[in-house]
């Protein structure tokens, strides 16, 4: 099992500095990604085409690093052929650059629907709405990423946790933006793009969580996706009971 205080040491230092080596990368990656996030939607509710811009030219980037991390982990499994936690390491970078490059692309299309809005002038409702869901899934990836740093499930399951939070936040505000939309036909074009931004922010909201999920595989070796939220938490008490 993994702890908090680090990974399995080998006698190969070069295979340590190789393990570490990827997963600097990755949290490398996801810093990257959390400031697209965080830009994405300061660009839509300040109305700024310019950082919007910014965002999208920074999507290739992040492209980019999925390829080269993914080119890493590739090359260690054939000359290493890792085993126990030292494969699921790999098979969990590999993974959450995924995962990653997923977040990226929807930071990138809330980016197009600001240089949209910004071009229609008149801010439409939804934009309180927008800065809010926005802070809470960047700080579910913020802390998805820190889980992986620390190996903390503790930390990984509130990312889990969270999402459902999200999704009924999401779906309160497609219901008031809906109700909107009928009182004021003329706002329908404008309020739609907003509801596009808001169903991003719901997906990286899951791809964070998706994260979360593989830092629990990490750290235990047990695959907790297609359980119920109890036993999710059972698990997790588990591992942090066996870290005692």
């Amino acid at each position: 099992m993994i702890n908090k205080e680090g990974h399995t040491q080998h006698i190969s230092q070069q295979f340590n500095m190789e393990l570490e080596e990827i997963r600097s990368h990755l949290l490398a990656m996801g810093g990257l990604v959390e400031k697209q996030v965080c830009d994405a939607v300061n660009a839509l509710v300040q109305a700024d085409s310019g950082l919007a811009g910014q965002v999208r030219e920074i999507d290739e980037q992040i492209n980019q690093m999925e390829h080269d991390i993914d080119e890493e982990c590739v090359r260690i499994l054939a000359r290493r052929q890792p085993a126990a936690s030292d494969l699921r390491l790999v098979i969990s970078i590999s993974k959450s650059v995924i995962d990653l490059e997923r977040i990226g692309d929807e930071a990138t299309k809330i980016a197009k629907r600001a240089i949209m809005l910004s071009e229609e002038g008149e801010a439409p409702k939804g934009y309180v709405e927008v800065r809010h869901i926005g802070e809470q899934v960047r700080k579910m990836v913020q802390d998805a990423l820190d889980s992986f740093a620390r190996f903390d499930a503790e930390l990984a399951l509130s990312v889990v946790q969270y999402d459902k939070y999200v999704d009924r936040e999401y779906k309160t505000a497609l219901r008031e933006l809906a109700t909107y939309m009928m009182e004021d036909p003329r706002s329908i074009s404008r309020v739609l793009n907003v509801i596009w931004a808001l169903r991003s922010l719901e997906r990286i909201g899951d791809h964070a969580r998706n994260i979360a999920h593989l830092v629990i595989y990490l750290i235990r070796g047990t695959d907790i996706r297609h359980m119920k939220l109890e036993e999710k938490r059972r698990k997790v008490e588990e591992i942090i009971q066996g870290e005692h």
